[in-house]
């Protein structure tokens, strides 16, 4: 018997449609549609036209189209639910769809929340009521990043000792799933401490969430794998011109590069190793950025829900990542080293931006 799937969240049709310009609701409904267990039956929108746009692309009947979620999960009863609103709101949603008792499985964009006690709240419901909840982290299933694991485990590179990233846009948007692949190389361990600087003098707001302009950041986990990282939004090369490649491992016997930058002459391999001072290029299906990660977390996710297993993009481990990036915040704003477990429940960046720390002047509340 198939699952049935509803969307929450569908976002605007574009103008000109094509899988690089839909909104995420689209990817995660055409993830669903190519699998063959999965049967999407509604969605909700409170926009009622771009719900029934979504409804049309993925031919769900007129009666499941709703624009109060809420509605939808009493009338529906899904099994699985994905939620594509913005981070603001993911928290009361999810924790919502949790505690339906139609629900076994919740697949939430990322990031997590934008408040750090937001995130913590979808994971203790997750745990409390036993339902899978996941977070759309789909950069995992890049044939590279799996290659570079692989060759990690192999000890291509000896024992690891650090994992460093660079990211546009922001810690916080991007830097998500730069973090989450830290801490998937790293074997999902818990960051002990993190320490971090920000700089924010023009507004950079992303789905209704402030992202610095530029960051820096490092760590250490609980097995003594440091990481550290860099984010620029600005274009100007700033913190991630340090590191020049989106994920980097460095072992006691050699280097490997997920994704490193080129230098506009010719083309980067999507992955290469070094371990006797050349570089050498490793043959992948694909590189870090393709609509089809988002296809195969969603089969993960339902096999883990049929077979009962921890998924990769659990909340736990999607916790761990937000835990870091909340922490460079928190870090900025005490001006000081932060031991975790994080004790917060808001946003510091936010917060900062509210007292007049930082140079963006905070949001009128109609914004």
């Amino acid at each position: 018997m198939a699952h049935s799937v509803a969307v929450i969240g569908t976002g605007a049709e574009p103008d000109d449609p094509g899988r690089d310009g839909y909104a995420m609701a689209y990817h995660h409904a055409a993830g669903y549609e190519n699998h063959d267990d999965c049967d999407l039956v509604a969605c909700a929108d409170i926009v009622r036209e771009n719900a029934e746009a979504f409804a049309d692309e993925f031919a769900i009947d007129e009666d499941a189209v709703f624009e109060n979620y809420g509605a939808m999960l009493d009338a529906v009863e899904p099994e699985i639910v994905s939620v594509c609103v913005p981070p603001s709101i993911h928290a009361d949603i999810v924790v919502d769809c949790v505690e339906h008792d139609a629900v076994a499985a919740v697949h939430c964009e990322k990031p997590m929340a934008d408040t750090f006690g937001g995130a913590e709240r979808m994971a203790d419901a997750a745990e409390e009521h036993d339902v899978q909840v996941t977070f759309n982290h789909q950069r995992r299933f890049s044939d590279a990043v799996r290659t570079a694991k692989d060759l990690l485990d192999d000890g291509a590179i000896g024992e690891l000792e650090r994992v460093e990233f660079a990211a546009p846009v922001g810690i916080f948007d991007y830097g998500s799933h730069s973090i989450d692949l830290c801490n998937y190389f790293a074997d999902e361990a818990r960051a002990e401490w993190v320490m971090g600087q920000v700089h924010y003098d023009t507004e950079n707001v992303l789905f209704g969430t402030h992202n610095e302009n530029q960051a820096m950041v490092q760590w250490e986990y609980e097995n003594g794998v440091h990481g550290m990282g860099g984010v620029d939004a600005s274009g100007d090369g700033g913190p991630a011109a340090a590191f020049a490649c989106h994920n980097r491992l460095v072992g006691t016997e050699g280097t490997i590069e997920v994704g490193p930058h080129g230098d506009g002459e010719e083309e980067p391999p999507a992955l290469r190793i070094r371990t006797d001072g050349e570089w050498e290029a490793v043959e992948t299906e694909d590189g870090l950025h393709d609509w089809a990660f988002v296809d195969r977390a969603i089969a993960e996710n339902v096999r883990c829900l049929e077979a009962g297993e921890e998924p990769e993009l659990s909340a736990a481990n999607a916790l761990t990542a937000t835990e870091i990036i909340f922490g460079t915040w928190e870090s900025a704003r005490r001006r000081a080293r932060i031991d975790l477990p994080l004790d917060i429940d808001g946003n510091p960046l936010e917060a900062m931006v509210e007292a007049g720390e930082l140079d963006p002047a905070p949001r009128e509340e109609d914004e």
